[in-house]
């Protein structure tokens, strides 16, 4: 089930509807009948964030396990909702998955509807905007925790709330209530481990590259209006598979650049300015720049010239230049800020003027 009104999904015709633009009037539909509905509980994700898809699952699954009326809206800061939009008529509780809303959102809501506001974020970059303490109540809480995913403490706190509703009305025997049963949740564990390996900037599990390169590709189906199948898809996910494929991918690429490295040239950078290093043509190939840089850097390196990398190719009728370097101590941004560009010290490119690059090519054959 995609999204719910009232605890039933929405119909076929109706999701048809629904645009990729988050405010769209199909989406702004879905919340008057929530509203018609009286429907209790709006749920808000982040997207197209992994923790807000999966934070919204376990929140899907919380509801759906107690029959509880709700609503799951994907939220895109791109083009967020309005408090006025989410004034559902009958609203008690309104979650915020792995965001806590533009500035007043979240207290302007409660005030108007009177409804709990239960937020959760794990980026640093939002405690400023956490609202005071005096601001807050029982009723309006902000769970900004820096050392644990937005979807890992979701998953914690519906599990919870849910074992404890469980218990309380378990018979006998003690018997409690979960959101996955024992097989997948083993596999949800690692994979929220490895989510959170990423959010949290750690990059400390094995093949976490691989990982996040074979979980990119499902980015466009975190929508779970326009991807009815969401739900199922993210239940079905397995580390191993992720990995595989990322290695899958990485290798393609990899065999795609080395291809190229066939044609490397001299560059003189900057005329001459800013040492030497090799480059190469790679038009049509752009999208390889970054591996086919850093190969050319430890190659450049190895010929004993600066340890950059240099990708050419022609972006809209323009010649365009990306640097890379695998060696901390060198800053490829200082010539690209010379020729109007910018970047990071391992990362940088800027727009040359093809008479321009063809000197750097010609101190060659001087």
């Amino acid at each position: 089930m995609a999204a719910s009104v009232a605890g039933r999904s929405l119909p076929v015709g109706f999701v048809s509807l629904l645009s990729r633009s988050f405010r769209s009037d199909a989406a702004l539909e879905a919340l008057a009948k929530a509203s018609e509905a009286k429907t209790p509980n709006i749920i808000l994700y982040n997207y197209p964030s992994f923790s807000g898809a999966f934070a919204a699952l376990f929140a899907h699954l919380y509801h759906d396990r107690l029959n509880l009326p709700h609503l799951v809206l994907p939220f895109s800061s791109v083009e967020p909702f309005r408090v006025e939009d989410l004034c559902v008529e009958g609203v008690e509780k309104c979650y915020f998955l792995d965001f806590i809303g533009p500035k007043g959102l979240a207290l302007e809501l409660r005030r108007r509807t009177s409804c709990e506001v239960l937020a959760f974020d794990h980026r640093k970059s939002v405690v400023s905007s956490v609202p005071s303490m005096e601001e807050c109540d029982e009723s309006l809480r902000f769970q900004v925790n820096l050392e644990k995913s937005s979807s890992r403490a979701a998953y914690e706190y519906f599990s919870s709330k849910l074992s404890l509703i469980g218990s309380t009305d378990a018979s006998e025997k003690g018997d409690t209530m979960c959101l996955l049963n024992s097989e997948v949740q083993d596999q949800m564990d690692m994979v929220l481990k490895y989510i959170e390996d990423g959010d949290l900037r750690k990059w400390s599990l094995p093949d976490i590259r691989a990982f996040n390169l074979g979980l990119s590709e499902w980015r466009p189906r975190l929508n779970c209006i326009t991807n009815p199948l969401m739900y199922e898809q993210l239940m079905e996910m397995k580390v191993g598979d992720l990995i595989a494929k990322g290695k899958s991918y990485i290798s393609s690429r990899q065999n795609a650049a080395n291809k190229l490295l066939d044609k490397v040239v001299k560059l003189q950078l900057g005329r001459g300015l800013y040492g030497s290093c090799l480059g190469v043509r790679a038009d049509g190939n752009s999208d390889l720049s970054d591996e086919i840089g850093k190969e050319l850097s430890r190659k450049s390196a190895a010929a004993g010239l600066r340890p950059i990398g240099a990708v050419i190719y022609m972006q809209r009728n323009n010649l365009k230049m990306c640097l890379r370097s695998t060696d901390s101590t060198t800053d490829t941004s200082e010539v690209a800020k010379a020729y109007g560009g910018g970047g990071s010290p391992s990362s940088s490119s800027f727009i040359i003027r093809m008479d321009e690059y063809n000197e750097w090519l010609a101190v060659n054959r001087r």
